[in-house]
């Protein structure tokens, strides 16, 4: 009996260990020292808008644990593009290079900067939060000194034409976060790549990361600026 007992006990514990996590060597190497959670993305191919997400913790020993379920979510309408991130990672052969209003997400190592909304600050966020207004306005013009920057018309003279509102009608940046993608802010390379909410579970999107408000909310509720996390987008690995 206190054999069952036992074993029932290290069943019931293993069930609630965190499961590990491998990362590609060559994300593991690049990734900051102080980096302790990292938001991954798979996608089955680079042409497919239907993808996979996993909260992703750095142990002590300098192992990957998941701590969360698998979450599905949605990219780019054409898959993944090879971006443009602050870690230095040469694109793998055979990838397509992102450019600006090519359809795809950003395939790299990103680092997660800043959380957003059109509602006020929720209390569980611990990143910096940008409640976002009729004002704000993503910047895709590649002639705009502000490209590629989330911008207040209130404090800086327009020199943009078509910008993106921060407080779409469909209600998609109800919340988000801001994805450090083409952090120099370099002309074509891409611009205003963020976490948002889905319009639904098979609609994709203009290059971002996009997700059901349950599930970003539990993201956004995880993330924590002290940890420096990341965004990792990839193809799975055979």
């Amino acid at each position: 009996m206190h054999r069952l007992l036992v074993l029932f006990l290290t069943l019931v514990s293993c069930a609630h260990m965190p499961a590990p996590v491998t990362l590609p060597p060559e994300i593991t190497a690049v990734l900051p020292s102080n980096c302790r959670q990292v938001l991954y993305v798979t996608a089955p191919d680079q042409q497919t808008s239907a993808a996979e997400l996993r909260m992703l913790e750095r142990t002590p020993a300098n192992a990957w644990h998941s701590a969360s379920v698998v979450i599905p979510i949605r990219i780019g309408r054409n898959g993944l593009a090879w971006g443009h991130g602050e870690v230095a990672l040469a694109a793998p052969p055979g990838w397509r290079i992102k450019q600006e209003g090519d359809g795809c997400a950003p395939a790299g190592v990103f680092r997660i900067t800043q959380a957003f909304g059109s509602e006020p600050r929720p209390a569980s966020i611990k990143l910096p939060y940008l409640h976002c207004t009729s004002h704000h306005w993503g910047i895709d013009d590649v002639r705009s000194k502000h490209y590629n920057q989330i911008v207040d018309d209130r404090e800086v003279a327009s020199d943009w034409t078509g910008p993106e509102t921060m407080m779409p009608s469909v209600g998609c940046y109800k919340l988000g976060a801001v994805v450090a993608h083409n952090p120099h802010n370099e002309p074509g390379l891409g611009s205003c790549i963020f976490m948002h909410l889905w319009q639904g579970s098979d609609v994709s999107t203009a290059g971002c990361t996009a997700m059901s408000e349950a599930n970003l909310r539990q993201v956004l509720a995880w993330l924590d600026s002290a940890a420096e996390p990341c965004l990792v987008q990839l193809v799975q690995q055979p």
